[in-house]
């Protein structure tokens, strides 16, 4: 092969410029992310709530229960409108629907994939999506990928809302539709809406309102949506399998005509191989884990964290929260890292959340509350940070 020819192909596998010159300023804003290995300390950062993933007891009934099955696949074999939609999947939608009250649900392979879904596809050119500055986000790729006109409301601020809501409620165009879009509870800053009086804004306007609930279930029940009684009022609600359920998946709870369309034009649902029967077994199971002790003992833990907080007069580091999520700001990615080093470097995995993924100045530790941390355990974290 020619000299000529060797070099254009080294040129074609090399980063272009552009991209290494994003990583650069990446880099030198010090909020280069890599992939850590996983720590065997004292977790207060991953998102297992109930320690369910790493409940024995679990896997091995959600073992059994396929053995009972019969369904000894490794793998789905397909997406589920080709060759993977087995009768476990209409079992558990079936059930799913039951427990959350809703009329029909569709099970995704993530939550990511269910926002991806729902918010691509329903939107349409013309409708307005008017959503939480704070969502995550699978939300933000999802209105993304619509035609619809996407528009921020501040943080949990209902007169922000509100004011939207009026202003693009008067729309010139006759058949645009309202939808408002939040999270029942944030992933970094663990607060919750006022969903009722949302709710009240919702009817008002005559907008359909998308509810977010990965980090509310088994930390409040089957979500806030349910816990004060508001399914009947919210258009869909995506639940997620992968945090306090320990599992992998989500589902999307709506009506039936919803869970038609969304079989129908949701792509991130079509064009994907659908999850394997382990999953599903294990969803199902671990729905009968989520009334036992542990979400007790997390609510005490809960408690027990933010009363620690206000002893060692840390109360104002902190961002007010009745969820798992607890963030005490320190801003700066630099400052954040540090002290994050060293609390693990005594154990206690707690993880640093830089900027871009938190505005900038709004740098974070980011500690996350389990059923399983000892109140020793939470004494002797929190002191570390005071020392600090």
């Amino acid at each position: 092969m020619h000299d000529f020819a060797i070099n254009a192909m080294s040129r074609l596998k090399q980063l272009p410029q552009k991209l290494k010159d994003k990583l650069t300023i990446r880099t030198q804003s010090h909020g280069l992310r890599s992939l850590d290995k996983v720590r065997s300390g004292i977790d207060f950062y991953s998102n297992d709530y109930l320690g369910l993933a790493k409940n024995s007891e679990l896997l091995e009934k959600a073992h059994q229960y396929l053995l009972k099955q019969k369904m000894c696949l490794n793998g789905s074999t397909g997406s589920r409108l080709l060759s993977g939609n087995y009768l476990l999947f209409e079992q558990l939608e079936s059930e799913l629907a039951q427990i959350h009250k809703t009329e029909a649900t569709l099970i995704f392979n993530s939550g990511y994939d269910a926002n991806l879904g729902l918010l691509s596809c329903v939107p349409q050119r013309g409708d307005v999506i008017i959503y939480d500055q704070l969502s995550h986000a699978s939300i933000r790729d999802g209105m993304r990928l619509s035609h619809a006109k996407a528009i921020a409301f501040d943080h949990n601020n209902l007169q922000s809302l509100e004011n939207k809501l009026i202003k693009h409620s008067q729309s010139k165009y006759e058949h645009q539709t309202l939808y408002v879009v939040t999270e029942s509870i944030f992933s970094m800053d663990g607060d919750a809406p006022e969903l009722h009086k949302m709710v009240g804004l919702c009817k008002k306007y005559h907008a359909h309102l998308i509810v977010d609930e990965a980090h509310a279930l088994g930390v409040f029940g089957l979500g806030l949506v349910q816990k004060q009684g508001l399914q009947e009022d919210v258009f869909a609600r995506i639940i997620t399998f992968g945090k306090a359920l320990g599992c992998h998946g989500a589902v999307i709870l709506g009506s039936q005509s919803l869970i038609d369309y969304l079989i129908n034009f949701a792509r991130s649902f079509i064009y994907t191989t659908a999850l394997p029967p382990m999953a599903l077994a294990h969803i199902k199971i671990a729905y009968g884990y989520l009334e036992k002790s542990s979400s007790q003992q997390l609510r005490s833990n809960i408690i027990y964290f933010k009363n620690v907080i206000g002893k060692l007069k840390m109360s104002d580091k902190f961002i007010e929260s009745d969820s798992a999520i607890q963030s005490c700001i320190i801003s700066g990615n630099d400052r954040v890292k540090s002290i994050a080093s060293k609390i693990q470097e005594q154990n206690f995995n707690v993880k640093a959340i830089l900027s871009p993924t938190v505005p900038e100045g709004q740098e974070r530790l980011r500690f996350c509350i389990h059923s399983f941390n000892t109140q020793n355990d939470i004494r002797t974290v929190l002191g570390l940070l005071k020392n600090i």
